[in-house]
Parts: C-alpha cells; structure tokens; sequence
C-alpha cells in the first residue's frame, strides 16, 4: 500500500505507515487533475512539462539528498536534452543539500504568484531542521521564460514542535474560487495547512488556515497523516475540492479511509466531508463529459495480509474504484479489476493494479481516459516488470469493453524489455507534452536495481501508441548512479 505515502520516508517508517501491506520500499506520486485538463507550463510556452524527481539520488557526495528534474515539452515531446536538474546546492534553491534530506520527495505546480508561468513546490519531508532529524522542508521553485532556474523561496513549518515531515505531501488548486492558487501541505499530523493564494517571490501569502480531516496522526518514526492529497472539482461549482487518502482514527492502527473535503468560499469544509471507498493513489478528472469531476482512486492491495488478515474492500490483485461526481459532490461507485469487463490481464494476487493512475484526454472526445499501473504485474515469467493499462472514457464513463490497451517494456516498439523488479508503472502521468491538445504518456519505473528511468508514449490522435516513444535513465539527466535514485518514482500533479 503506497506508503504510498510517496517514495519511502525511511524503510521503517514506510512499513508502519502500511501497516504491512508495502511490498516494495518506495512509493510512487499521488495524480490529480481537475474537470479542466491543467498541464504543467513552466516556461510559458503552451506545451506541458513535466517534473519528476529522483529523491534518493547523491548529490555532491551526500546519500538521498534529492533531486528534481524538469522535462520540456515540445513538438516532439520530452526528451533528456531539453531539461533542467535542480538541487538543494542549485544557486538560489533554499537549503544544502544534505544526507536525507529526500529533495522532491513530494511535488505539486500550479501558477502560485500568477505571473503567467507555473511554479513547483518541493518538499524535503526528511530534511534534518536544527535537532529534529525529520522536520522536512518546503521551497517553491519559480517558473519563467526559461523554465525553472533554481530562484525559489522556503515555506517554513508554522508549528515544528508539532509534527515531523513538513512537506511529505503536497496539493495544489482553487480552494476558494477566488482565481489564485492555493498550496495544501501535509505532514506526519493529521493537520493540513492551507496557504491561500498571493504568493510572492518574497514568500508572502494571503493567509493560512489548518484543515483537520478525520484521519490518524504519526510521529518522527511513525509518519502517519495524510497518505496523498488530490485536488479536482468533484460538484461542478468551480472551486476545488481536496480528496485526503489516509487511515481511520478508530483502530490502534487503522484501515485506509479516503475523505472529500468540498472547496467553499473560505476555501475547505471539513464539516461538509463525505467518505469515499478505499484507494491509496487517487485521480480527479471528468470521465463522463457532465461537467462533474469523477474521483477515481486505486486499491492496489491484496484481499488478505500475508499473516491471513482479511483487509475490507480489497481484491486478489488489486482494484480500481471509480466514484462520478455530481452537483452535490461524490455520488455512485464502481469497481475496475483485471477481470472487469475486456480489461487486459487477469486479476493474480501481487500485481498491485492500481498502484498509480492518472487522468488524461488522449484522443481529444471531451472524455478524460484512465490509466492504471500494475508495477508488481509478473509477465513471461519475470516477476514484477510491470505493465500499464489504458480506459478510455465515455458518455456512460469508462469503457472497460472496448478501446483497451496495455503495454509493458516488452510491448513492441517500447524501449528496454522486461526484467525483474523494473516496476514499470511506479509512477504515470497524462500531459500533453505535444501542443496538440492531446494527452500522451510518461510512466516512471524503477530500472535497474532502483535507479529508475522515464518512459514517453505519445498520442497519435486517438490512442496511446509506442511509435515514438523514448526512454531515458538517470544519466542522461544529470543525476548519479550512485544509491537508488529512483529517477521517474514521483511526477508532479
């Protein structure tokens, strides 16, 4: 289960935080989109970017300092020539780069200052702030003519005697419809933070408000809190709304438990919270063309623990659980499998459907189409190379009968092959890194040993297709070899 709480924070934390259903030790990115497809700009060019990151990577010899790495689109889309790669030691970036500090752990960009250029905020949830070895740190990188150049400012931790990892999970949207960005940040509290839009280079903001979901707590070595945060507009009122995946408060450790906080005016209402089926990674984005953004969240556990428990709403192999919205927020759910409908595969135990999905219109119908990762997928005999699988949406929402399409490394005309534990699918992301209005494809994995690598699949128009396609690993980026970088394992939502 994710810890899903992103890349691991530290290998025991990871496991507390699964409560044991980890079964790999980092994690991948939340996804989120709104009814109105936002592509990551932060050149102003009006071609999507993209921004991943490598949190384990050395830098200048310091073990997991973090780094993050922005892929430019263009009409070829992304490569690893048109790119920057950013420290905590890049000129102008908050901080050094230390051992643990996990740069990029956690990444989230919107237009924060609203001069035109998307910006990327940055958490450092392992950063070491004074005697506290896991404070954690925030920076938001500011985007410009020519990208994102390393001019950044700190968001401190308004409360550091209250909890640890500040910074460990990120989100980004309208909270109170007021047309600026707002930043959500998360910590091992159950207590999240608010920053309302006005955000200056000079690290000013309109105002900050907490926000207490109904989910567990942690510790320095426990860091519970929120899982992952999704921001989308699920009742169509054009603010946006927050979607906290995180543990129940009613158990000494708790079952996953996922909350839709609706966006107000005074930005979000805990008191207006409905529960949602379960899902460590969740997706918002319009499948159905109403106009109300659908919440689509994965459960990528198995139906028991390996000591016999039997975890509640969960499937041999993983599930996907598809909640549309409607004008008063979340309305009816159904449940995606490996043995829904046409869908490719079969639903074995361990492939981990729903590990990562995201949200994207890939052939330009109004409809946003699904894709789903199984990193755990055992294909030929080679356990978990990973596979991806596409849904495309529809008028009746998604289509599990027809269009569908799968590929992993050894699909033809996809670069690489498939090899043992590559995780193909640890992380995806729709975006059109094209400008052609279409989303195309750019799935993380965790190739050789964990140092990791990005995978491009583009849109022809009316599916994803490998012609094209490309792949590059950590050294064609700017990022060490040495460690377990793990290049592509979070992408900004």
């Amino acid at each position: 289960m994710h810890a899903h709480a992103r890349i691991a924070l530290a290998t025991a934390a990871a496991a507390a935080l699964t409560g044991g259903l980890l079964t790999f030790a980092a994690s991948p990115a939340t996804a989120a989109d709104s009814v109105k497809v936002a592509k990551a700009d932060f050149n102003g060019d009006g071609i999507g970017d993209i921004a991943t990151s490598a949190a384990g990577a050395y830098v200048s010899g310091q073990k997991n300092a973090g780094q993050v790495v922005v892929l430019y689109g263009s009409a070829t889309g992304v490569s690893s020539t048109k790119r920057a790669t950013i420290s905590q030691n890049t000129t102008g970036v908050p901080g050094t780069a230390e051992t643990g500090d996990m740069f990029g752990a956690d990444l989230a960009y919107a237009d924060f200052n609203g001069d035109g250029y998307d910006d990327l905020a940055v958490g450092s949830p392992s950063e070491k702030v004074g005697t506290d070895t896991n404070g954690g740190g925030l920076a938001i990188l500011w985007g410009s003519p020519s990208g994102l150049t390393g001019k950044a400012v700190d968001v401190p931790d308004p409360a550091p005697s209250s909890h640890d990892f500040w910074g460990k999970n990120l989100a980004a949207g309208d909270f109170d419809g007021d047309g600026r960005a707002d930043l959500v940040v998360g910590s091992s509290a159950a207590t999240l933070y608010l920053y309302k839009g006005g955000f200056t280079t000079a690290g000013a903001y309109g105002s900050r408000t907490t926000v207490k979901p109904p989910i567990q707590s942690g510790t320095n070595d426990y860091p519970y809190g929120p899982l992952n945060l999704t921001a989308g507009d699920v009742d169509g009122d054009g603010r946006t709304d927050l979607v906290v995946d995180g543990y129940e408060t009613t158990t000494q450790y708790g079952w996953n438990t996922n909350y839709w906080l609706p966006g107000t005016s005074g930005g979000l209402s805990t008191a207006s919270a409905k529960t949602l089926k379960p899902g460590i990674i969740t997706a918002i984005g319009d499948v159905n063309g109403d106009g109300f953004g659908d919440i689509v969240s994965g459960a990528d556990w198995d139906a028991k623990d390996p000591d016999g428990t039997v975890i509640p709403n969960a499937s041999d192999g993983g599930r996907v659980n598809v909640t549309y919205g409607s004008a008063s927020g979340p309305a009816t759910t159904t449940g995606i499998t490996q043995n829904t409908g046409n869908v490719p595969g079969s639903s074995e135990k361990g492939d981990a459907f729903g590990w990562e999905l995201d949200l994207g219109d890939i052939n330009g119908d109004g409809y946003q189409d699904l894709v789903v990762s199984s990193p755990q997928e055992d294909l030929g005999g080679i356990s978990d190379t990973g596979s991806v699988t596409v849904l495309y949406g529809s008028a009746s929402g998604v289509d599990t009968a027809s269009g569908t399409q799968s590929f992993s490394q050894d699909s033809a005309g996809v670069p690489g092959g498939n090899e043992k534990s590559d995780l193909f699918g640890a992380d995806l992301k729709l975006d059109d890194v094209t400008g052609d209005g279409k989303a195309d494809l750019v799935v993380g994995s965790y190739e050789n040993s964990g140092d990791g690598a990005v995978t491009y699949l583009p849109s022809n128009g009316t599916k994803l297709t490998s012609t094209g396609s490309r792949a590059f690993g950590v050294s064609t980026v700017g990022v060490s070899t040495s460690g377990t970088p793990q290049l592509g394992a979070v992408i900004a939502d």
